[in-house]
């Protein structure tokens, strides 16, 4: 009896678990899923025109490629490792239509779409001298045109170009044969290497003190995690002026603070013991960014309750009232365009143009540093985002494609962001006064769209920013590693000691946004608007007198009156404005609110500072040109005291900015002055800048009001969810287990009555 009894014990749990893993089977088919779920349908429908500004798909690079490769007079290669003494082509990328037929097609309806085209640059070795070429139509090119005049009003100099893996190959190879074989002694005592091995190299730019130069000094650091803060006092300046390697020559050595003008000599004093010697020591890797603890649980993550409130096709973003286009160009980085809210055009380019530093020390290799990345590719290294980490995990991820150094078109994995992020605080609010008792609020729920690029040994963070009141905000923010040099004696002038004979050096970050705004169309002015204090005499007690606030606006008439210098005062109210008005009476506009802590911008009768004059500026307007499409370019750090691009000319004719189409060069920044806080590497808070496009008298209210996302509840309808979502949002299947949505701030709101 036990036994049958045992037997169908067992029998009966047998069932109950299969009958359970059915069950569980058949629920879970059946679940929702519903971060995939979109409960309110799209406000607008993705529009195809967007691709206008599309970045070249893989195949159009291929096809610009191998057209140059047929035109045999232009006798150019695309291997990697092709020597400055050849033929290179170096660039491939999207050559942007002129904005009136841009416009043309997107709003009106007899509209040609415009000719797609790209832009190649080819170095010219062997002729000694740049091209830029626009190579066109796409798909299936059959003509290209060199531009380079037209685009710059120059001839660019080979000496201009950027350093290629190609030049990197034998620069290396030479530092080996002229340098390191001579040092071998020395390098092993002083820094346990043999050879280069070991050791890092890092460039400081720019490369020389005058045009036509090519000189770069050259710091070494160790082979370490974080190698830009382990520098070992060794550096050494290098003639590359010749596209021939057999004509490079060392000029001279660093070694400890001390200089020398051969390795010869260096290494003949070292013998003799008449140079003061470093001392190898083995120092701890205090530049990994390995987690000194294991995590034990997981951070908040991003939730999306109802589904995702956004969409993307190809390069076309719709996020409630919003839609935009974007792009990345490997030269400048990141981009949108046709900017619209609730239909309405309010931008039509907001794009990254420039990152600048200028650094400060003692030693060579960082004192004449001036970095202008434009000149690298801030796009170029775009690379993929760490899911949960560089982006929230249920973000929105965008392939791109570059052309760039290489021999042929790269797939960059992940390399755009898009998400819906709760921003931590409300957007607005407002709780009971003495006499109504209610409270509304809504949440400040903004569309993100970033990108973050590592540029040597800073990464910065871009941001297009897209909020529930229609503004919109670009904004920066620096991580990654600090530069530093090796600790000699005067060093302590020029920043802070951060590791052992380790120099944080001081240095600024400047960078350059364009934002064309077209405010209701392209007939746009710039005002300001700012408060002074007024003595008035009171009406009521004629004799008495008080300081009054009170408006000042002014509108600005020429290029020239609205270049607003960083060092002298600027309005407070910046404004693109158009000349309708809203149901007030008041000139309906956007203002540009910067954010920013630059440093003193490069003294102007610097030889270098026409390369970034762009830089003088907070804010500078210009009136609209196709030809004046970047603030700085490929070829302004290399060429930097003859600049391909000086955005001061942009400003110099000083025309008419009344009633025309306007642009707004924003530069922003902060001066970073390093501190033992930025070992092992930099954080981002605090560190950046910005600018916001908020509407001012644009609209007759604010346009939130509209929004689904409001909360309003009074006395008895805490619990109802007719206008708050967050009052049933723990009974929603699709979240996360929530507790009940309670509120008893009326309890003690004051009273007058018993």
């Amino acid at each position: 009896m036990n036994s049958l009894v045992k037997w169908a014990l067992i029998l009966f749990v047998l069932v109950s678990i299969i009958l359970n893993i059915v069950l569980i089977g058949i629920h879970s088919g059946r679940a929702p899923k519903c971060s995939a779920q979109r409960v309110h349908p799209l406000r607008g429908q993705h529009d195809e025109r967007s691709l206008v500004f599309a970045d070249l798909t893989q195949e159009e690079y291929l096809q610009v490629q191998q057209y140059m490769l047929k035109q045999k007079d232009l006798d150019i290669s695309t291997n990697q490792i092709t020597k400055p003494s050849k033929n290179f082509l170096f660039l491939i990328d999207l050559s942007l239509p002129k904005k009136a037929d841009v416009l043309a097609y997107l709003d009106l309806e007899t509209g040609r779409k415009p000719v797609r085209e790209a832009t190649t640059v080819v170095f010219y070795g062997a002729r000694g001298y740049i091209k830029e070429y626009v190579v066109g139509p796409l798909p299936n090119p059959t003509y290209h045109r060199d531009v380079t005049k037209e685009r710059y009003k120059m001839d660019l100099p080979i000496t201009a170009r950027t350093v290629t893996i190609g030049e990197y190959v034998l620069l290396f190879q030479f530092l080996e044969m002229e340098v390191f074989s001579k040092l071998r002694v020395l390098m092993k005592e002083s820094f346990d290497v043999s050879g280069h091995e070991g050791l890092n190299a890092f460039e400081q730019m720019p490369r020389g003190v005058r045009s036509g130069d090519r000189k770069t000094w050259i710091s070494f650091f160790r082979n370490m995690n974080g190698m830009y803060i382990h520098p070992v006092g060794f550096e050494l300046l290098l003639n590359h002026e010749s596209v021939n390697a057999s004509s490079w020559r060392v000029e001279r050595l660093l070694y400890n603070g001390q200089y020398f003008d051969t390795a010869e000599e260096l290494q003949s004093k070292y013998n003799a013991g008449s140079v003061k010697k470093i001392v190898y020591k083995k120092g701890p890797n205090y530049g990994s960014l390995k987690p000194k603890h294991k995590p034990l649980q997981i951070g908040p993550q991003l939730f999306y309750a109802e589904g995702k409130r956004y969409s993307v096709s190809n390069n076309h973003v719709l996020y409630l009232d919003w839609s935009f286009a974007f792009g990345i160009s490997s030269l400048t980085g990141m981009r949108v365009f046709d900017v619209r809210f609730k239909g309405e055009r309010i931008v039509y380019e907001l794009s990254v143009q420039e990152a600048m530093s200028v650094y400060g020390s003692v030693t060579p290799g960082m004192m004449m540093t001036k970095f202008l990345d434009t000149s690298i590719g801030i796009g170029r290294f775009a690379h993929e985002l760490a899911r949960g980490v560089d982006c929230p995990y249920e973000a929105e991820y965008v392939d791109t494609y570059r052309y760039i150094d290489i021999p042929h078109p790269v797939r960059f994995r992940n390399s755009i962001c898009i998400f819906e992020h709760n921003m931590g605080q409300p957007l607005r609010r407002h709780f009971s006064d003495f006499f109504h008792n209610s409270y509304g609020g809504m949440v400040n729920s903004a569309l993100v769209f970033r990108t973050i690029t590592a540029i040597g040994n800073y990464d910065y963070m871009w941001d297009f920013i897209f909020y529930q009141s229609g503004s919109v905000e670009a904004k920066v923010h620096a991580t990654g590693y600090i530069s530093s040099s090796y600790l000699v004696e005067g060093s302590l002038k020029h920043g802070h000691q951060v590791a052992e004979n380790v120099l944080g050096n001081i240095h600024t970050h400047f960078i350059n946004f364009k934002v064309d705004l077209d405010v209701l169309g392209l007939k746009n002015v710039f005002q300001t608007k700012d408060m002074q204090y007024v003595n008035m005499s009171l009406p009521w007690m004629p004799e008495h007198f008080a300081m009054v606030p009170q408006l000042v606006e002014k509108q600005l008439k020429t290029e020239q009156e609205a270049a607003l210098r960083y060092d002298t005062k600027t309005p407070r109210y910046l404004h693109i404005a158009s000349n309708k008005t809203n149901r007030w009476g008041h000139q309906r506009s956007y203002r540009l609110q910067v954010f920013s802590f630059t440093g003193d911008h490069l003294p102007e009768n610097q030889p270098e500072e026409r390369a970034m004059s762009w830089a003088r500026y907070k804010v500078a307007i210009t009136k609209h040109k196709d030809l004046e499409q970047t603030s700085s370019s490929l070829y302004s750090q290399n060429n930097i005291w003859t600049p391909a691009v000086d955005f001061s000319t942009y400003i110099k004719d000083d025309e008419s900015i009344e009633d025309e189409d306007l642009v707004a060069w924003v530069t922003t920044g902060f001066l970073h002055i390093p501190h033992s806080e930025d070992i092992p590497n930099t954080v981002t808070v605090g560190n950046g800048g910005g600018v916001l496009l908020r509407p001012h008298n644009y609209f007759d209210e604010d346009p939130s009001i509209h929004s689904s996302d409001g909360v309003y509840f009074d006395p008895g309808t805490e619990n109802s969810c007719d206008n708050n979502r967050m009052a049933c949002l723990a009974q929603d299947t699709c979240s996360p287990v929530l507790e009940p949505f309670t509120y008893h701030g009326f309890d003690g709101v004051m009273k007058f009555e018993d």
